[in-house]
Formats: C-alpha cells, sequence, structure tokens
C-alpha cells in the first residue's frame, strides 16, 4: 500500500524504515498526518522506538507483554521525565528488622528477595494488564528459612527451564546450594505473615573453609567469591559443575561475570595493592592471571566492593566490555576494557587501565559499597554509600550533575545491595528494604502497606501530602 499526501507517494514499508530513524516527537508529528499513517505509527513506530531505546526492567516485563507499545512510551517519557527532575515516591518495604544485618537482595521478573541472616523475605511482583489500571506492585510473600540456621551471605538467580524461583545461595559456612522457593499453599491470615523453613540440598561445588562474599550468574557459569579470595567457577548445565578455582590470594569483596562479551570475563574486586582486576573465561577454566589491571584515579584506592555491567544507553553504546565499580575512597569508576588509556608510570605487565569516567558526591568521601546502572533513558549510574542509608545518581550524559538522597528512614547504615530498573530503585540497608520509583501510577497498593510502628521499632517515617512515598533528604552535588 503506497501513501499520497502533500505531492508525496510512498509504500508503507519505505515509511516504516523512515520510522526507524524518528525520535519521539518527529513519530508523534508523522501520526497527525493522515489516519493511515497514524495506525502505521502505532502499529509499527512505537514497536520501532522501544527497540532502538530500550528500558530494562524486572518488575515491568509482565505487565509491558500487555501494554500497547503507545502505553509502554507513554510510561518510559514520564518515568524518564521524573529522573531528569529527581522525582520520585520513596517506599520503605518493610519496618525495620529488630537486629543489624549485612542483606543481599536478589530480583527476576516474579519475586524480589530479600536476604538476611538466615531468613530470605519473598516480595511477589504483581501484575498490571493495561498502564491506566496503575503501575504493577509488589507485596510481601512471606519468608523461608533454613533450618540449621546458617547466614546467608550472597545470592542470585540462576537459570532454570521450570522456575524463575531457582536462585544460588552463599553461606557463612563456605557452601553454596541451589534452592527452589516453593510458591506460599495458604493465604495469609490473622495478619501474621507467612513462613516456611527448608533445608538445604547437597553443595554445588566444594565447599570453601571461609565466608561464601560473592556470587554471581551469567547465562550458565556461576562465578563465587569468598572473603580470603578463593573464586570458583561452576557451569550450572553440567553433571560435574566445578570447572575451575583460582586462589586470588587477598581479601575479596566482589566479582562479576560476563560471558556475552567477545571475550568472556571475570572482575574481581579485592583489598590490595590492584584492587580490581580482570581474568578471562576459556571454555575449561578460569584463567590464574589477570589479562587487565585497572586502576582508580587515585593513588591510595586500596579496595573495590562491587562491579557490576555500564548503563545500556550510555555514549560509548551498550559495549559488554565496559564495567562500573565503586571504591573505598567514594569514587565510582567507569573502565573500558577496549581502551588504550593505561598508567604507563606503574611497572607491571599487563599496564594498569585508566578509568574513562569518574563519578564523586563532592559532600561525600564514603565508600561506596553497591552500585547498579539503568535509570532513566538507561543512561544513569547509581552508588550506595557507606553511611546514612545514601544512594548517589549520576547521569552519564551530565556527569557533573548528580545528586543523592537518603533512604526512607534515615537509617545510619551502609546500602548493602542495590538494582536500578528503568523506572525503579531497590535497596536495602542494615534494618530493611526500601524502594524509589519514578514511575507514573503509583498508588497506596503499589507497595507493602506498614501499619503503625511499635515504640521498639523506633520507626521514623512521615508520608509526603500526596499520600503514597515518604519524605526523604536528598542534594545536588553541585557547589554553586
Amino acid at each position: 500500500m503506497t501513501v499520497e499526501a502533500a505531492g508525496i507517494i510512498l509504500p508503507s514499508d519505505v515509511l516504516i524504515i523512515i520510522m526507524a530513524n524518528l525520535d519521539m516527537e518527529d513519530l508523534i508529528n508523522l501520526s497527525y498526518t493522515c489516519k493511515f499513517v497514524n495506525l502505521l505509527v502505532h502499529e509499527f513506530g512505537w514497536s520501532l522506538y522501544l527497540k532502538y531505546n530500550v528500558r530494562p526492567s524486572f518488575t515491568l516485563q509482565l505487565a509491558r507483554r500487555s501494554w500497547s507499545y503507545f502505553d509502554q512510551v507513554r510510561y518510559d517519557v514520564a518515568s524518564d521525565r521524573c529522573w531528569a527532575q529527581a522525582k520520585f515516591n520513596a517506599r520503605p518495604l518493610s519496618h525495620p528488622w529488630r537486629n543489624k544485618y549485612q542483606p543481599k537482595i536478589a530480583l527476576s521478573a516474579s519475586v524480589l528477595l530479600v536476604a538476611a541472616n538466615y531468613t530470605i523475605y519473598a516480595y511477589h511482583i504483581t501484575h498490571s494488564s493495561s498502564l491506566d489500571d496503575g503501575a504493577p506492585g509488589v507485596s510481601y510473600e512471606g519468608s523461608y528459612s533454613f533450618t540449621d540456621r546458617p547466614a546467608i551471605t550472597s545470592i542470585t538467580f540462576i537459570p532454570d527451564r521450570h522456575s524463575e524461583r531457582t536462585v544460588a545461595v552463599g553461606f557463612e559456612d563456605g557452601r553454596i546450594h541451589r534452592v527452589f522457593l516453593p510458591h506460599f499453599q495458604q493465604e495469609q491470615s490473622n495478619n501474621k505473615p507467612l513462613a516456611l523453613n527448608i533445608e538445604r540440598d547437597p553443595p554445588l561445588a566444594l565447599r570453601i573453609v571461609d565466608i561464601i562474599e560473592s556470587l554471581t550468574c551469567s547465562d550458565n557459569m556461576l562465578l563465587s567469591l569468598s572473603s580470603f579470595g578463593t573464586a570458583g567457577l561452576c557451569n550450572l548445565s553440567s553433571d560435574s559443575p566445578l570447572v575451575s578455582a583460582i586462589n586470588l590470594d587477598c581479601r575479596s569483596w566482589s566479582s562479576f561475570i560476563c560471558m556475552k562479551s567477545s571475550t568472556p570475563f571475570t572482575a574481581f574486586g579485592t583489598t590490595s595493592p590492584n584492587p580490581l582486576v580482570v581474568h578471562a573465561v576459556t571454555p575449561s577454566s578460569l584463567s590464574p592471571a589477570p589479562f587487565a589491571i585497572l586502576h582508580s584515579t587515585r593513588e591510595r584506592s586500596t579496595a573495590v566492593y562491587d562491579i557490576t555491567d555500564a548503563p545500556p544507553s550510555a555514549p560509548w553504546g551498550s559495549s559488554k566490555q565496559v564495567i562500573v565499580s565503586g571504591w573505598y575512597d567514594g569514587a565510582v569508576q567507569v573502565h573500558d576494557l577496549r581502551s588504550g588509556w593505561r598508567d604507563s608510570g606503574v611497572t607491571g605487565t599487563p599496564a594498569p587501565l585508566r578509568p574513562m569516567l569518574t563519578f564523586r558526591d563532592p559532600w561525600s568521601d564514603e565508600p561506596i559499597y553497591s552500585v547498579s546502572c539503568g535509570g532513566g533513558s538507561s543512561s544513569v549510574v547509581g552508588a550506595g554509600t557507606a553511611r546514612h542509608s545514601v544512594v548517589a545518581f549520576w547521569d552519564v550524559r551530565r556527569p557533573t550533575e548528580g545528586w543523592s538522597v537518603h533512604a526512607p528512614g534515615n537509617d545510619s547504615s551502609p546500602v548493602y545491595s542495590l538494582v536500578l530498573e528503568s523506572s525503579r530503585v531497590f535497596g536495602v540497608t542494615q534494618s530493611r528494604p526500601f524502594v524509589l520509583d519514578f514511575g507514573p501510577g503509583v498508588t497506596k497498593e503499589t507497595y507493602p502497606f506498614l501499619p503503625p510502628s511499635t515504640r521498639s521499632q523506633h520507626d521514623f517515617l512521615k508520608l509526603n501530602k500526596n499520600g503514597v512515598g515518604y519524605c526523604v533528604t536528598q542534594y545536588n552535588h553541585s557547589r554553586t
């Protein structure tokens, strides 16, 4: 079919090719030309726009399958605008726990998990069939406790063809277990939380004599790292999962694995003269020697506490060879493994790579405990700091215009774990999990209702005037 307008005759397939190169405003203007082009834009234009303007999100994944392409664009535009204006609804997901922990969070399309001490708290991701029905919510499901009560030190989702509720869990006793978290069979009654006791299956690999500090997974490869530097690589699709193990011989904190890179690699964050190193992954082993050493902009940066991949829509492209790391000196560093910018003043092989970008909160030198990327326009780097439950944000397109916010409740705590999505930020302090929601359609029912706290819980929460979000303190990084 062809379109005739203002003396121009174009086949519809040519128009579709043109649409692939248009931005949002151009698509809107094009849709006003005539009824047929309007239908063409809604059927093909918005889907092409979404293809080239990716907004990764676990908790919106199921809902977006039901939304029209146009509604998805509407949601993304609204949340991007809120990110640019630093407007959001802050919600704690629970009252403070009785004790202080070093919890971890893991997120899939159907469930949010918060692991604290020997308990895993599960939050179900609710469905939204239409954007007009409101945003998908998060509701508390219940908790899982291990019968022998070992402390959980790390957790990550792993592939399972039959379920999205299978995780690898690392414990303080050096064991790693594959754990399936069953659905709760009965409804919650009498306001009493549901709880299940589960037993540990045989461990995935050889037991390590110290704490499992970090677990990360890519494809079917699971990478573990212990506090004293033992790194193990497991192939979860194999009957004999342990592939290789190396020893870093230093206090270790974080690990990262990327099997989608042209050269699969692992990265390790440690306390050492070279606190961030990258090792190659071969089909049969984990290389014992690093092929890249990544340095900081400061000479006395002695530790790296967390590592993640780069924002999908950064100016340098969505390369899997760019990694983001949180450092002891309060810096968030971005390194490009393809870069040739090396530190020639340092002896050794290989010569250390310098960071291509560095983010800092000028008002704080607190260590960075957690990092994650995503956010508005998929261009935001988030960092959880070591004190006062502060989360800092930077847009890689405007790196000097960062800002920070205290988590709801202003717990005097590090932000131990952080996950950024297109419109949501999930984090956890020593006392509780929380969420910052930048998207539209958030109501009182989107997140768990918190009844008035008892005096023993010492909860200092105050609702905003809109009755949805809670009051938090935020500040800009600008000194002017």
